[in-house]
């Protein structure tokens, strides 16, 4: 398995605050990743120790060659006095693989003026900009750090949508940082969720959503899980129970009420529990039980 992006013990300390930490992950290549965390959790951090804008205080991480690599940062930075001509030109002059000719035509599709300053563009528009920017690169590894956040659902799609058919046509690694996990569950094949500068989860969705079960039913028939259960999220009303429960083994009894959790409802239970972390899975390397919740030996 070829690997686009492998953090081993990295850790990023600004002054004496830990952006990230002991943080291990390997994303392998050809896959469409989702990176989630609460804000503050390193999200930025990791992307830019990924592209080299920054450099780690601890441990390593290995890319591809810069040149290979596309990166859209947080706030979709372009110069606001430019046109979007003269982005074209000047990265056509700055990159060697450039496909200036696919960046124009994604633009006029989207019928979005070559010629006025991207300070008198929309969000949407500008997040297009930046979007065929560093498409023109011909990257096999693309960063994208909140680049939806702003825009409205119209431009959120038609962004989605443009990203997704560049990921068809060229096979290329993506990692999305994104709070809105609706759009994520759209398009992404793998998870990462970072919880306090740690790598909480990460592995391939239908893994991960595969190996864990929303479990309901009466409150004693919850009260003493299995041993082959590791409980993530635990709610309780008086009488009834909502677990969420990573296993592999079958749940029996038919009292409960057993289903496949969607992504939102995993990273919505394990980021309510950041010291929570998946147990044997391939991105991952801690494992841990949930507080007050221990399993039946």
């Amino acid at each position: 398995m070829n690997v686009a992006l492998e953090a081993s013990g990295l850790g990023k300390r600004y002054r004496r605050t830990w952006a990230l930490q002991n943080c291990t992950l390997r994303l392998p290549e050809g896959r469409v990743a989702a990176l989630v965390g609460p804000n503050g959790a390193g999200k930025s951090t990791l992307l830019h120790l990924a592209v080299g804008l920054t450099r780690p205080t601890e441990g390593d991480i290995k890319t591809l060659d810069l040149p290979q690599i596309g990166f859209v940062a947080q706030e979709t930075p372009l110069y606001r006095t430019m046109k979007g001509a003269e982005l074209l030109r000047m990265g056509r002059a700055l990159n060697p693989h450039w496909d200036g000719a696919a960046a124009e035509g994604r633009l006029r599709e989207l019928s979005i003026p070559l010629d006025r300053p991207c300070g008198r563009l929309s969000g949407g528009q500008r997040a297009q900009v930046a979007l065929a920017l560093a498409l023109a690169k011909r990257p096999e590894l693309l960063l994208l750090d909140e680049p939806v956040a702003s825009l409205d659902p119209l431009a959120r799609r038609e962004f989605l949508q443009t990203l997704m058919a560049a990921v068809a046509e060229t096979g290329m690694t993506v990692v999305l940082s994104s709070h809105l996990l609706a759009d994520l569950d759209r398009v992404c094949d793998y998870l990462i969720v970072l919880a306090q500068g740690h790598v909480q989860l990460a592995g391939d969705v239908d893994d991960l959503t595969g190996t864990h079960r929303l479990v309901r039913g009466p409150r004693r028939d919850t009260a003493k899980v299995p041993s082959g259960w590791t409980v993530v999220d635990a709610r309780h009303t008086e009488r009834d129970s909502l677990l969420l429960v990573q296993t592999r083994e079958a749940v029996l009894n038919p009292r409960l009420d057993v289903s496949e959790p969607s992504l939102e409802e995993l990273v919505l239970a394990y980021l309510a529990h950041p010291g929570v972390s998946a147990a044997a899975h391939p991105g991952v390397s801690t494992a841990s039980s949930h507080p007050g919740v221990s399993a039946a030996s």
